[in-house]
């Protein structure tokens, strides 16, 4: 697809290569690391096959973790469990990983339907945050989890150095996890009570729940970010101050 200013989407992705430092033993992985939903769909109804992302980004997720979980035990050895999970759920977040995905352009890359094409799908947070996962799981099966960490943690360990320079670390789950825990007997849950959009770009509606009262709602593209924002509106009604 050509735009106005005549830039041909998707870039290569060899130009992505040159981006990250690494070079891809297996092209096909990162390729479909970089297929979103919307053009596979798109182009099977042609009769052709790409397969999309969702796996990898499954695979990209748990990848994600297991690098910075370890990167936090070892570093910060005197931080408690409550603070590292905090830190931990900060970055790899949504919004971190939609901001890591585009300051390195991931966007270019995608391949897409029309329909995401014409509604700024490139710039979308959940769609980068996605691919960024997506990318991790290739390099991951490419070569193993020391390429991920080499690629990773000069990029998480910056992040995690602003947050506690400005102190934003606040995981609001485990923060209303040790507030309902004050009371004996008391049960948490989050539930999802509703789900709309396209397969590809799906905004799930979940409540906080205490034993079987409503006391948060919060709605995003992802039941993780909706859980979050659950947990920050009940926290809120407990009557803690919460910053942004």
């Amino acid at each position: 697809m050509t735009e106005n200013n005549e830039t041909t989407y998707p870039k290569p992705l060899s130009e992505l290569e040159d981006t990250i430092g690494y070079r891809f033993n297996d092209i096909e992985l990162i390729t479909t690391a970089f297929t979103h939903s919307s053009y596979s769909n798109e182009i099977k109804s042609g009769g052709r096959v790409a397969e999309c992302n969702e796996r990898m980004e499954f695979l990209g997720d748990s990848v994600l973790s297991i690098v910075v979980s370890r990167f936090l035990f070892e570093k910060y050895m005197d931080m408690p469990e409550g603070e590292l999970s905090r830190i931990r759920a900060n970055v790899v977040c949504e919004k971190a990983l939609g901001r890591f995905a585009a300051s390195l352009s991931l966007g270019d890359y995608l391949f897409l339907g029309r329909g995401e094409e014409l509604t700024n799908g490139r710039s979308r947070v959940s769609i980068l945050a996605d691919a960024f996962e997506a990318m991790l799981a290739a390099m991951y099966l490419d070569s193993g989890i020391a390429a991920v960490r080499k690629f990773l943690l000069p990029i998480v360990s910056v992040e995690i150095e602003r947050m506690l320079r400005q102190g934003n670390t606040c995981d609001y789950k485990t923060m209303l996890q040790q507030i309902v825990q004050q009371e004996h007997g008391e049960k948490l849950s989050y539930v999802i009570v509703g789900e709309s959009g396209p397969m590809h770009s799906r905004r799930f509606e979940v409540e906080a729940r205490l034993n079987s009262n409503v006391i948060g709602r919060g709605s995003a593209m992802s039941k993780r970010e909706a859980e979050q924002l659950a947990a920050k509106e009940a926290i809120t009604l407990f009557g803690v101050i919460v910053d942004d």
